[in-house]
C-alpha cells in the first residue's frame, strides 16, 4: 500500500495541473444541442491521454442513427475510445463530453473557467468535465508513483448524453465495443449507492399556420396565426402535466426528498419572425421523464393524442411530431463490483460505510441502452454532482477538494493493493 499512499500525496501536490486541464476542457464548446464541438474535444483528449500510454480511436455514430427531421442535433458525433492492453481485466471509465447549452443568467463567461478560491465555475465543471480532469489526475499519479493496477482502464469519451436520440455509449455497446464492467461518472460525490433512474424523451412539435402581413391578420379568411393557434395545446399540456405528476415511482428517492414522480415539461418554444408578420410556424420541445414502471410507447402516445386533439380544434392548423431524443430508464445497476467501489469512494471522500444510502433519480442516464444492448445490469456510478453545484444552471461549479477526492477514489479502485479481499475479478487464492 506504500505506492498508493504516495500516489495520494502526489494527487494533492499536483491538482493544479488538473485544474488547468479543466480550464481547457470548459473552453471547448460541446453543448448539446447542437453538439458541434465533439471533434475538437476528441482532439484535446487525444493530446491529454497519449502521455499515459493510451492508444485512441475515434468512433463516429452514423448520421442515419441520430438525425431527425428538423431536429436540433448537428455535426459529427465523434466518440473517443482510449485503451491500453496489458492482459488485466478491463474497467471502462465513462464520461459524456456534452453539456447543456448555457442558460440565461450566467454572470461570467460559461466557456471561460472562473476560479473563486477552491470553487471552479464554468459550463460542465461538475457535469462532467471536472470528473475527466480528476480521473486523468489519478492515472497520472499511478504512472508517477508506480502503482500496480488491478485493471486496464478503457476511457470512453461519449456524445449526446444530454437527451440525444442516439447517445455514443449506446452505439459503442451495440457494436460490441465495451469490455469488462463500467464506472460511470455522471453521478454524485455523495455517499450514494445508485438504485437506477428514470428514462426521458424529447418530442419536437411543429404547428403550421399561414403567414400574411400583420395588418391583414384580423380579417376573416386572412392568415392563420400559429402561435395563437397553439394556445389550446399549451392549456391541454398544462392539464396533462398535472396528471403525469401523480404517477409515483417505487424507486427510492434521495434522502429527505419526496417520492420520485413522472414529469412533463415544455422545454423550449420558438415561433414568429417579426412584428409585421402573422407567424406561420411555432415549434415546441416537450420533455417527458418517465418512471421505470411506465412504458415509453404509452407515454409517447398519450402526448401525441393530446397534440392531435388540441390542434384539430383550430381549423386550418396542421401539426407534425418528431422524436428528437430518448434515454431509456436504467434498471437496478447493482452487481459484484459495487462493494469495492463503495469502499473506494469511502477512501477518497472520507465516508464511513454506514453513511451510504441507496437512491434513484428522476434525472436520466444513457446506460439503460447499455443494459439492453449488453445484457449486463451492473453499472458503477460516481462523479462530482452535489445538490448545490448548479448543474444545468448558471454558475455551475465544482471544487478542488472534490477533484482530489474523486481522483483518490478512482485510483484506489483501480489499484491492485486496494481491498483485494472484495475484488470479484481476482481468483480466490489472491483475494
Amino acid at each position: 500500500m506504500f505506492a498508493l499512499t504516495h500516489a495520494n500525496g502526489w494527487i494533492e501536490a499536483n491538482v493544479e495541473d488538473a485544474v488547468a486541464e479543466l480550464d481547457r476542457m470548459i473552453a471547448v464548446d460541446t453543448s448539446f444541442p447542437p453538439g458541434l464541438g465533439y471533434d475538437d474535444f476528441a482532439g484535446l483528449m487525444e493530446e491529454l491521454v497519449a502521455p499515459l500510454g493510451f492508444s485512441s480511436e475515434r468512433v463516429v455514430v452514423p448520421a442515419a442513427l441520430w438525425q431527425a427531421p428538423n431536429g436540433p442535433a448537428a455535426g459529427s458525433r465523434t466518440n473517443l475510445v482510449a485503451s491500453r492492453a496489458s492482459g488485466r481485466p478491463v474497467c471502462g471509465l465513462y464520461f459524456h463530453v456534452d453539456t447543456v447549452p448555457a442558460a440565461a443568467g450566467w454572470e461570467t463567461d460559461p466557456l471561460q473557467m472562473k476560479r473563486e478560491g477552491d470553487r471552479l465555475i464554468g459550463l460542465g465543471a461538475a457535469d462532467m468535465k471536472g470528473s475527466i480532469a480528476a480521473i486523468l489526475l489519478a492515472l497520472r499519479a499511478a504512472q508517477a508513483c508506480a502503482v500496480e493496477l488491478a485493471y486496464d482502464p478503457m476511457l470512453l469519451f461519449c456524445t449526446d448524453e444530454e437527451g440525444g436520440l442516439y447517445p455514443g455509449i449506446r452505439h459503442l455497446a451495440e457494436q460490441g465495443r465495451l469490455e469488462g464492467h463500467v464506472l460511470n461518472f455522471n453521478g454524485s460525490a455523495e455517499a450514494r449507492i445508485w438504485a437506477g433512474c428514470f428514462g426521458l424523451f424529447n418530442l419536437l412539435v411543429r404547428i403550421h399556420g399561414q403567414a400574411v402581413h400583420a395588418g391583414e391578420g384580423n380579417r376573416k379568411g386572412s392568415g392563420l396565426n400559429a402561435i395563437e393557434g397553439a394556445l389550446p395545446l399549451l392549456n391541454a399540456l398544462t392539464e396533462l402535466k398535472a396528471k403525469v405528476a401523480t404517477r409515483v415511482s417505487a424507486l427510492p428517492p434521495p434522502p429527505g426528498k419526496p417520492p420520485l414522480s413522472a414529469q412533463l415539461n415544455l422545454a423550449a418554444i420558438q415561433g414568429g419572425t417579426a412584428g409585421g408578420q402573422v407567424p406561420a410556424l411555432v415549434e415546441l420541445t416537450l420533455n417527458r421523464r418517465y418512471a421505470p414502471e411506465e412504458r415509453f410507447e404509452d407515454a409517447l402516445a398519450e402526448i401525441e393524442e393530446v397534440v392531435r386533439r388540441s390542434i384539430a380544434a383550430v381549423p386550418g392548423l396542421t401539426v407534425e411530431t418528431t422524436l428528437v431524443g430518448h434515454l431509456m430508464p436504467t434498471a437496478d445497476p447493482t452487481g459484484p463490483h459495487w462493494p469495492r467501489w463503495q469502499a473506494a469512494m469511502g477512501e477518497g471522500f472520507g465516508y464511513a460505510p454506514e453513511q451510504f444510502r441507496k437512491w434513484g433519480a428522476a434525472s436520466c442516464s444513457d446506460f439503460g441502452w447499455v443494459q439492453r444492448a449488453t445484457g449486463q445490469q451492473e453499472v458503477l456510478l460516481g462523479g462530482l454532482g452535489r445538490p448545490d453545484r448548479n448543474i444545468h444552471s448558471p454558475g455551475e461549479y465544482t471544487t478542488v477538494p472534490d477533484i482530489v477526492s474523486l481522483a483518490k477514489a478512482v485510483l484506489s479502485y483501480l489499484a491492485a493493493d486496494f481491498r483485494p479481499d472484495i475484488n470479484p475479478d481476482l481468483p480466490p487464492s489472491q483475494s
